[in-house]
């Protein structure tokens, strides 16, 4: 078929425009067209709403896995690039450090705005927001005209880049003129990529089993360029592109790297096994993790969720600057918060995060040190693939006068719980125990790095129950905590979790749940307290959005005390006497939402 234009002539005879008038053979043109036009064709919104949600209900993984495949394959690289974001619940690159800031309520907003919904009433009952939009959203949309992946990229980052005054309902606006032209599927889509809340079982890895299948390439590259990338969308144009692109995937300065991450050890002694005697200690500061970028003069400072703090902390950029003795590279550290010498609590220290205004007087009011303990790349080498033990050396080289955190490499384990109790007695969370021989893999949580801090326990009632994501999602499976008031006799929130219970443990109490509820809320179940739990968690940390004005760190149920009744659970007094410092974990976790 020609997709020449017919042009009529003024005789009304018609002629078709040759192809070689622009400069192409005829074969070479029309090869050309047939890619465009199957590329344009497959970048419509409603494609990729298909493939969403017949992965919903795939039978597994590798069914998941060839269904994003066929897709990619199908679309060109730059389509790809967003495409699998949107599937990943991340419509930005992560490492442009922008958020769409959106939140449930403001998307209920957009769809009144939209005409969608006209009141909060209607998501009650539902355990999906991204259905419960599908099953409101009219088949014929308000303003009917077909939305393509480039446009609803372009909104995203527009969405993106408003700021200040006006900004949240200049969001609204832009999302609800993307929703009036959704079709049920659509909306639902769109929908779940700005929460973030997918449900549709695809992670991370499968994501990357999928590109390695497109490329014909063996997992553990695509693995390993994602790693050093930070970004699947990036991932997913080079692959699409030219898979033998990864091999020119390096490090580079200015492109933040994801943080290799720690699994727990339950003590010392259990890190000294695991990693059979050749390991390093660290202090774990109660602080904020950073990643050092140095060209020339220029220092740039990024979060571990890969955003731009710069204009936060320019004391510690310069401090950079005037001391160290790398020209170009890329270290990691901790900021922590002092006073008087002393560690300050991590709250003190989130003052002068992401502040924008008043930076001489929070310097001032909130004085901070950098302590180095890895450094990725110095004077053009990357070091991400030499050992713990290799970079420790190039870092001490690369620093210059600045701090290093406190380490030891223990002869044995008396001298490892020396170091441990060293590191509590200044005031610290513990230690980190990292193995001398791995490489550095970023946005990797593995053995090769082990947390060590001192665990709590309390028994508490679960007063509501939320169904879970992906897997999870048949269950009931993140269950809310609560303390008793002893003034008043209530029962208070202060926390919540889905770790701990096992599948069989998540049906049992699911059914317990279904059989207790009193009502619902969206996809949240509240029930009668009568189930007793206990709970281990981390830390304490003060909350102002919880009525007991604590939350737990980082929690997760143990076992069900169905010895114990309601009025046993324990009392606000021993969730305050938890307190120390309030601290804080990794953000990468999937955490315990103790924010409600």
């Amino acid at each position: 078929e020609s997709l020449a234009a017919p042009r009529r002539s003024r005789a009304g005879a018609t002629h078709q425009v040759a192809p070689t008038a622009f400069g192409l053979g005829n074969l070479g043109f029309f090869a050309a067209a047939r890619r465009y036009r199957l590329a344009m064709a497959r970048a419509h919104l409603a494609d990729l709403a298909r493939v969403a949600d017949r992965l919903a209900t795939a039978r597994g993984k590798a069914d998941r896995v060839r269904l994003i495949a066929d897709y990619l394959r199908g679309i060109d690289p730059a389509t790809a690039r967003f495409a699998v974001r949107l599937l990943a619940g991340r419509p930005l690159p992560e490492t442009a450090g922008r958020r769409l800031a959106l939140g449930g309520r403001a998307v209920e907003d957009a769809l009144r705005l939209a005409g969608v919904v006209d009141g909060v009433a209607a998501w009650v009952g539902t355990s999906d927001f991204g259905d419960a939009v599908a099953q409101r959203t009219p088949d014929c949309p308000r303003n009917p005209s077909s939305l393509d992946l480039g446009e609803l990229q372009r909104t995203f980052e527009a969405m993106a880049e408003l700021r200040g005054k006006g900004s949240r309902s200049g969001r609204i606006e832009h999302l609800a003129a993307i929703l009036e032209r959704c079709a049920p599927a659509e909306a639902k889509l769109v929908v779940k990529a700005v929460l973030g809340d997918m449900r549709h079982g695809v992670q991370e890895g499968l994501l990357l089993d999928a590109l390695a299948e497109v490329g014909g390439i063996e997992r553990e590259r695509v693995s390993r360029a994602n790693q050093k990338l930070g970004d699947l969308g990036r991932l997913a144009y080079l692959v699409c592109r030219s898979p033998e692109g990864l091999e020119r995937v390096g490090v580079e300065v200015f492109r933040p790297l994801k943080p290799m991450l720690a699994q727990s050890a339950s003590a010392v002694s259990d890190a000294f096994e695991r990693m059979e005697g050749r390991l390093a200690l660290e202090f774990k500061l109660d602080g904020a993790r950073v990643q050092v970028h140095r060209s020339g003069d220029e220092v740039r400072l990024y979060s571990r969720r890969l955003q731009d703090v710069t204009a936060s902390l320019p004391d510690v950029a310069e401090q950079v600057r005037r001391e160290s003795r790398m020209r170009e590279g890329i270290l990691e550290g901790e900021v922590i918060a002092v006073g008087d010498g002393v560690p300050l609590p991590f709250q003190d220290l989130m003052r002068r995060f992401g502040r924008s205004r008043d930076i001489e007087q929070a310097i001032a009011a909130v004085p901070v040190q950098l302590h180095l303990f890895d450094a990725l790349a110095v004077d053009g080498e990357p070091l991400v693939d030499c050992t713990a033990a290799e970079r420790w050396d190039r870092l001490r080289a690369a620093a210059g006068d600045l701090r290093l955190v406190a380490r030891v490499v223990p002869w044995n384990r008396i001298e490892a719980e020396r170091f441990y109790e060293n590191a509590l007695e200044r005031g610290h969370e513990g230690v980190m125990a990292k193995s001398l021989s791995a490489p550095y893999l970023p946005g990797n949580r593995g053995s090769h790095w082990l947390k060590v801090k001192r665990n709590m326990s309390l028994d508490l009632a679960i007063i509501a129950a939320e169904w879970g994501y992906g897997r999870r999602s048949r269950w009931l499976s993140n269950y809310h905590l609560a303390a008793r008031d002893q003034a008043s006799g209530e029962l208070v929130a202060v926390g919540k979790t889905f770790k701990g219970p096992t599948d069989r443990l998540f049906a049992e109490l699911t059914e317990r749940m279904q059989e207790l509820a009193t009502k619902q809320v969206g996809g949240t179940v509240h029930v009668r307290p009568e189930v007793v739990v206990e709970v281990r968690f981390d830390d304490v940390q003060r909350s102002p959005r919880y009525p007991g004005g604590f939350a737990l760190r980082f929690a997760r149920i143990v076992r069900v005390r169905d010895d114990k009744q309601t009025s046993q659970v324990d009392s606000l007094d021993a969730v305050r006497a938890a307190v120390r410092h309030a601290s804080r974990e990794d953000e990468a976790d999937e955490p315990t939402r103790c924010a409600g």
